[in-house]
């Protein structure tokens, strides 16, 4: 199939509608909508915690996902949606939580999508995940397209990424009835308004706290976050119907990251790198269930997330940029933003940044 070489532009107007605006993700693309003089409606659970919208001028609605005549509430008159939100899980769930991750994700994403259609919505982003994007089970090291056909037989690939793979194709089978839509694909994304936070987010916050004691060879595809907003906004505006984008600014090992973090934080800590094999194990006991029974926290590595760090699996984004004219920064700018961001939230000790050469390149 041939390349458009000038995919039409569609800017957005009228009211746009995100779910997930708490999160990562979603609280980068809200303010960047907003900076361009969008008018946004933001979905939020009721109860739900609503400081990351403080002092926006935002549109806030209640309602749940798996609601289906709440989401066609929530998006009547609307013009276009970000489906954002999703319930992410890294550990192996129960009953009860594979349950909620089905609902959320893959009910939850039917719901906005057939919403989206009955309401008349002209187009519609759903952010995916690389966990739901194939790879070459004979070299998982083999950079991914946005095309190659998901692999769920791995141990690596855990359900989280099955119920997002599933939610890809709720959301097709809207669009064969009508629905235009794309899809924005999402590596492990660094950089500001991380409130929850996210899972690296934690993990930088615990190094810039002295809380990291090691670590494991291995490393993945990763996003700044203001390129992953831009990459949804290009998608909106220019994706063809139906179709996927990957969006990745580098891939890096974990050995890397750290560096660039202590090139912002200062030498605060210094982890040592543990065979993986001896930490999946301990992880393996651990987060089979003792955590549940011991500890309030989630753990930051568990077997599947050590796995995939040993895939090192790596992202070809030639489609984004091609059609979508998408253009990545560097993760150290998102370590920056992603640093300055958690300080002023008072969630590490600012302390004094100290001047390191640059060892990382891209």
């Amino acid at each position: 199939m041939s390349t458009p070489q000038n995919p039409v532009v569609t800017t957005p107007s009228g009211i746009t509608f995100v779910t997930g605006g708490t999160g990562h993700v979603g609280a980068n693309l809200v303010r960047r909508l907003l900076r361009d003089g969008q008018a946004v409606r933001c979905l939020v659970e009721p109860g739900a915690d609503r400081a990351p919208f403080r002092g926006l001028d935002v549109e806030l609605v209640e309602g749940d996902l798996r609601d289906y005549d709440a989401m066609v509430r929530v998006t009547r008159g609307v013009n276009h949606v970000y489906h954002v939100a999703a319930k992410i899980s890294v550990l192996s769930p129960n009953d009860r939580e594979f349950k909620e991750l089905f609902d959320v994700n893959v009910t939850g994403t039917r719901n906005v999508m057939q919403a989206s259609l009955e309401n008349g919505v002209k187009r519609a982003v759903l952010t995916g995940s690389f966990s739901a994007v194939g790879y070459d089970p004979m070299d998982p090291s083999k950079a991914s397209t946005d095309s190659m056909p998901f692999w769920p037989f791995d141990p690596a690939v855990l359900p989280y990424a099955h119920t997002k793979a599933l939610a890809e194709h709720e959301m097709l089978k809207v669009v064969a009835d009508g629905l235009d839509a794309v899809i924005a694909t999402s590596c492990s994304c660094i950089g500001p308004w991380d409130f929850i936070p996210s899972r690296m987010g934690r993990t930088l916050c615990d190094f810039a706290n002295g809380k990291v004691r090691a670590f494991v060879p291995g490393g993945f595809e990763f996003v700044n976050a203001t390129d992953l907003a831009d990459g949804h906004i290009r998608a909106m505006e220019r994706g063809r119907k139906g179709h996927k984008y990957v969006f990745a600014t580098a891939f890096h090992t974990l050995e890397e990251l750290i560096v660039m973090w202590r090139e912002t934080v200062g030498p605060r800590s210094r982890p040592v790198m543990l065979p993986a094999g001896l930490l999946s194990a301990v992880s393996k006991i651990y987060s089979g269930g003792l955590y549940r029974l011991f500890s309030k926290k989630t753990p930051r590595l568990t077997p599947g997330s050590i796995r995939i760090l040993q895939m090192h699996r790596h992202a070809d984004t030639t489609k984004a940029r091609t059609e979508l004219g998408w253009q990545p920064t560097t993760m150290r700018e998102a370590v920056r933003d992603a640093y300055e961001f958690f300080a002023a939230e008072g969630k590490i000790d600012r302390g004094s940044l100290v001047s390191v050469p640059a060892t990382i390149t891209r």
